[in-house]
């Protein structure tokens, strides 16, 4: 399988080409493919702050790219360059949509740059790494993808029907998408009779998002109103939703895009296991547990964009994510491997690991 997905044609978010970081507007798609071309660390702040850019593998990436942009700029200008780049850091990490924060990736090009020894350039360290962060992200999307379908094959094993939320595919992360990697997978290992999708309010990331990426590759793709998910669930013979995550707390509660809350008590009622799937780098062990997952609260508006629905001055709340507790998650698949009903013993046994291969 590993193989087949390395062959197959998918779409990407953004790419480091020439120099720069270009990013393809998520914002507008599926109906126009624009892309920005980012050549300052301020750029990628922006694109990262407006949403133009969503995921947060993609956003992890795209901020190690803006920390060797900075250093190019800082460099050209001379004088104490590090210093510098290091206040500039500061506008990656304060534009972070939706709790999907960078600072690791940040972090980890911060930490290249102190071990610089004597005659490395400086550029080429910091694009190295960048680069490393980027194909790290790919290949544990192909890992996660192959043992997320060994738990489908194992706990059913024959034609099934999926359910996801969101995007957390290809536009979302440095390779093929962590829930989506799985689907991609499922279809080829034969497993995949149709995936249906939530539409996924305010943003439709499921709608404009998920639904063009798949369809593009010619995948057995519906669309459903979010509204809809239990429904499907009892009528089609639903067996996993299959989810990714921006952040994971200590004890296995996750931050994901709104609804998914609701996705995971559905599924406990009508017995569907509940499959989350995220890199072990969206696991932050300082955060003890859901309470402390904070997303954006998301505009006053119920659709975004869209004409107004309700009258003038109507109250809203519409929020971006919701957390999720880790008592109504059946696993939890990262790199390093597969958590069973995922609790805070289970976790920090799981960061011990080395990745998988």
């Amino acid at each position: 399988m590993r193989e087949q997905l390395l062959a197959a044609e998918h779409v990407v978010g953004f790419a480091w080409r020439e120099g720069a970081l270009h990013v393809l507007d998520q914002r507008l798609l599926p109906f126009e493919q624009v892309w920005h071309v980012c050549d300052s660390l301020p750029a990628v702040a922006r694109v990262i702050a407006n949403m133009a850019l969503r995921g947060a593998s993609a956003i992890a990436i795209s901020a190690a790219y803006g920390v060797l942009l900075g250093a190019r700029q800082r460099l050209a200008e001379g004088g104490d360059w590090q210093a510098a780049l290091q206040q500039d850091c500061q506008l990656l990490l304060q534009a972070q949509p939706s709790g999907a924060s960078p600072a690791w990736a940040v972090a980890r090009m911060r930490e290249r740059l102190k071990r610089l020894r004597p005659g490395e350039a400086p550029l080429a360290v910091l694009e190295a790494e960048a680069q490393g962060i980027h194909l790290s992200d790919r290949e544990a999307n192909l890992v996660t993808a192959q043992l997320g379908v060994e738990l489908i094959r194992r706990h059913q094993g024959n034609l099934q029907n999926l359910l996801t939320h969101g995007n957390a595919g290809a536009l979302a992360t440095g390779g093929f998408g962590t829930a989506l990697g799985v689907v991609r997978g499922a279809q080829l290992e034969g497993l995949l009779e149709r995936l249906y999708v939530d539409e996924t309010r305010p943003l439709l990331q499921g709608a404009r998002l998920t639904v063009w990426e798949l369809a593009e590759e010619g995948l057995a793709v519906s669309l459903n109103a979010d509204a809809a998910a239990a429904h499907l669930m009892k009528t089609r013979g639903i067996t996993w939703v299959i989810v990714g995550a921006e952040r994971v707390a200590a004890n296995g509660d996750l931050l994901a895009a709104i609804g998914t809350y609701q996705l995971a008590v559905s599924a406990m009622h009508h017995g569907v296991r509940f499959m989350v799937v995220a890199p072990s780098s969206s696991i932050d062990l300082a955060l003890e547990s859901g309470d402390e997952l904070v997303g954006e609260p998301g505009s006053a508006h119920l659709f975004e964009p869209g004409e107004p629905v309700a009258a003038s001055g109507t109250h809203v709340v519409n929020p971006l994510c919701d957390v999720t507790p880790a008592d109504l998650v059946d696993f939890l698949v990262t790199e390093k491997g597969v958590i069973e009903r995922p609790d805070t013993a289970k976790i920090a046994q799981l960061m011990c690991r080395k990745r998988l291969h």
